[in-house]
């Protein structure tokens, strides 16, 4: 039987629609700028050291080799064309065709001269490596065990099996781009940045090799979907025992697994991404301070006041007020 205009136009209830992308939703939190360093053209020997700094960096290895070295990281990392590199949490990195080669230190100036001009050339006259590298410059310091348990580095290897076709199609557009003297190529390449970005870390979710709690939970379905869950709707007044059972575990059970995957307990994550998504309203949108609380799941100003300066070290009017000074003399 045919199905009535009205059944073909309602909109599914909400325990139909889909759940809340968590990766989405902690990177929207975290406000990223991306900024295109550009292409290099590299000659044997050569050495380049980037800026270190908070910024999360990207690096895509267009022709012929190099050896990666990051602050903070035992050993050199080789990496082939059509590799990928993502550097999570910044921090200083050299990019060398050789161990002992020289260096030459990248200034904030020069990493901005390529754009619309061209590669930077560096080297002497050997043996030629290309290169496209970026870095996402984060609005807001990462609140969540999520992100802060990725690793420094991600290598996403061309031949990796975990290496999607989606990706590596990605990572050649980027190279192509970057070769182009077309219009917009920047703002392509920029994008495409931000595509790598999650793709990168998705593929370090699926290849379930992690040593640290954080994203990787995503990996696990229940503890996924309970992660959604509270990302979905924060201000419900969960319990371990209420996310249990919308995850169909015991209570013990989900919440030794939680912890382990999170890296913290259910309900301190909880509360942890309340004031997160309280500091974003309160930076980002007109809501009044009883209406940021209720949003996030206080019934009362006062115990948002509270939880706030808790978090903070700094009450949320004047959390909003430093922001709005800020932005004003930026």
């Amino acid at each position: 039987m045919a199905s009535s205009p009205k059944e073909l136009t309602d909109r599914p209830s909400p325990r139909d629609e889909p759940i809340t992308d968590v990766l989405a939703d902690v990177l929207d939190t975290m406000r990223l700028t991306t900024l295109m360093h550009g292409r290099f053209d590299l000659y044997a020997p050569w050495g380049i050291q980037f800026p270190g700094g908070p910024a999360a960096h990207i690096v895509v290895i267009a022709r012929g080799g190099a050896r990666l070295e990051v602050e903070g990281v035992e050993g050199a990392i080789v990496l082939s064309a059509g590799d990928l590199v993502l550097l999570p949490h910044g921090g200083g990195h050299t990019l060398r065709d050789a161990e002992g080669s020289p260096l030459h230190i990248l200034g904030k100036g020069e990493c901005q001269r390529s754009h619309g001009r061209g590669p930077i050339r560096l080297g002497g006259s050997g043996a030629r490596t290309a290169l496209v590298a970026g870095s996402f410059r984060l609005g807001v310091a990462p609140r969540t065990l999520l992100f802060e348990g990725l690793p420094r580095v991600i290598h996403v290897a061309a031949d990796s099996p975990e290496t999607s076709p989606s990706l590596t199609a990605i990572v050649q557009l980027l190279i192509s781009e970057s070769a182009s003297s077309s219009p917009g190529a920047t703002v392509i390449m920029s994008r495409l940045a931000d595509i790598l970005l999650v793709q990168a870390i998705r593929t370090h979710i699926a290849a379930g090799q992690c040593q640290e709690h954080g994203l990787c939970a995503l990996a696990d379905p229940q503890i996924r979907k309970a992660l959604s869950l509270i990302h979905e709707r924060p201000a419900e007044p969960w319990t371990v025992e209420s996310l249990a059972t919308a995850v169909a575990l015991s209570r013990s059970g989900f919440a030794a697994r939680f912890s382990a995957l999170v890296g913290e307990p259910p309900l301190e994550y909880l509360a942890r991404w309340r004031m997160t998504k309280a500091a974003q309203f309160l930076r980002e949108s007109e809501l009044s301070l009883s209406e940021v609380a209720v949003t996030v799941g206080y019934q009362n100003e006062a115990s948002f006041n509270r939880a706030f300066k808790r978090w903070e070290g700094i009450a949320p009017g004047a959390y909003r007020r430093q922001n709005e000074r800020t932005r004003a003399l930026g």
